[in-house]
Formats: C-alpha cells, sequence, structure tokens
C-alpha cells in the first residue's frame, strides 16, 4: 500500500499526462516525443498494448509532459484541430491521463479490494452475465467497426501514393523539360521571357 505522499505525487504524475489514442501501429516512441514536443518538454512515452488483438489497430499511448499546463495544452490543441502523425491518415485523439490507465498505479491509501466467485443463486448471478454478454457484443461491434476503419485507411493511404506517383512524375517531366534545354527553346520560339538560369 503506498503512503499518503507517494499516492499524491502520482496523482500529480496523471495530471500532467496526456492519453493519446487512434495513433498508427508504425509509430514509435521517438515520433510520438517530436511530435508532441512541440508542446513542451516530454518527460517519458508509454504505449498501452492490446493483448487482445492482433490486427493492425490503433494504438494509445500515455505522455507524461513537463507540467499540467503543457498536457492541458495539448488536449486543448488536439481537440481543436487535425492532429496527424508520422503522415498517416488517422487523425490523432487527445484526454486526460486517468488513475486506471497506468499500469503502476499505486493502492490508494485506506482502499480495500475484495474479489469474489458468484454462485449461480446470488442475486448478482443474472446481472453477471448480462454485463458478460455486453461485453462479448460490444467486442464484436468494435472488431467490425475497426475492420471498416481499416478499408477505408487503407483506400486513403492507396490514393495517397498514387497521388504522390502522379505528382513525382510531373515533376520528372518539368525538370527533364529544363535540363535538356527544351523549354528555352520554345521560350524563345514562341518570345517568351524566360528566367537567366533556365
Amino acid at each position: 500500500m503506498a503512503s499518503e505522499a507517494e499516492y499524491s505525487a502520482f496523482e500529480e504524475k496523471v495530471r500532467r499526462t496526456v492519453y493519446l489514442d487512434n495513433l498508427s501501429p508504425q509509430v514509435t516512441e521517438t515520433v510520438v516525443r517530436k511530435a508532441i514536443s512541440q508542446f513542451g518538454t516530454v518527460k517519458n512515452v508509454q504505449f498501452i498494448p492490446n493483448y487482445l488483438e492482433t490486427k493492425n489497430i490503433p494504438v494509445s499511448a500515455l505522455v507524461e509532459m513537463e507540467n499540467p499546463r503543457q498536457a492541458n495544452a495539448i488536449v486543448s490543441e488536439i481537440s481543436h484541430r487535425p492532429f496527424m502523425v508520422g503522415g498517416m491518415p488517422r487523425p490523432v485523439r487527445a484526454r486526460e491521463a486517468k488513475l486506471e490507465m497506468f499500469e503502476d498505479r499505486p493502492a490508494k491509501p485506506g482502499r480495500k479490494i475484495e474479489f469474489r466467485w458468484v454462485e449461480t443463486k446470488d442475486p448478482d448471478f443474472e446481472v453477471a452475465n448480462k454485463l458478460k454478454q455486453l461485453a462479448k457484443d460490444h467486442a464484436l461491434e468494435v472488431d467490425i467497426a475497426l475492420n471498416q476503419q481499416l478499408e477505408d485507411e487503407e483506400k486513403l493511404a492507396e490514393r495517397q501514393q498514387g497521388a504522390l506517383k502522379a505528382n513525382h512524375e510531373k515533376y520528372e517531366m518539368i525538370n527533364g523539360v529544363i535540363t535538356d534545354g527544351t523549354a528555352k527553346r520554345l521560350a524563345q520560339h514562341y518570345h517568351i521571357p524566360v528566367a537567366d538560369e533556365w
């Protein structure tokens, strides 16, 4: 059990920490640090693993800042503007961290937790069964929504890749016309003034 001072220090850490969600699975700690450092000093980045899904799912992270003011600025800014990390098509979401999000959270002084099996004759048994079924239904709905999101992101990434390739081809064509002197000859033929560096 943690002392009052230890628990108070932990609560202060929570106040200066931001929960980031919807990060691409390819995003690393270095990328998160660089993206968030524009708001202040990043003290720590802790990714929150998802042990239930093995797919290319959005990732979450807890980002500890130097003080609560910096953490609040991140939440405020990302709430009002799209914030993309690592060039990925999904915008990052941010909100204040909660005590329950930390694996290393100490037990609250004076708090007592009890565990027990619920017997079939117990009045809470039916409620527990309904909650269990609701959790299964929710997991299925989340899986369907996640698959749709991933399909949409793949389509967007393909379109972005196509646009990038087309722009690169245009650049290569323009660069070739300038380099081989075709642009200068055409300009002279049609009496169009061009810059000397062509």
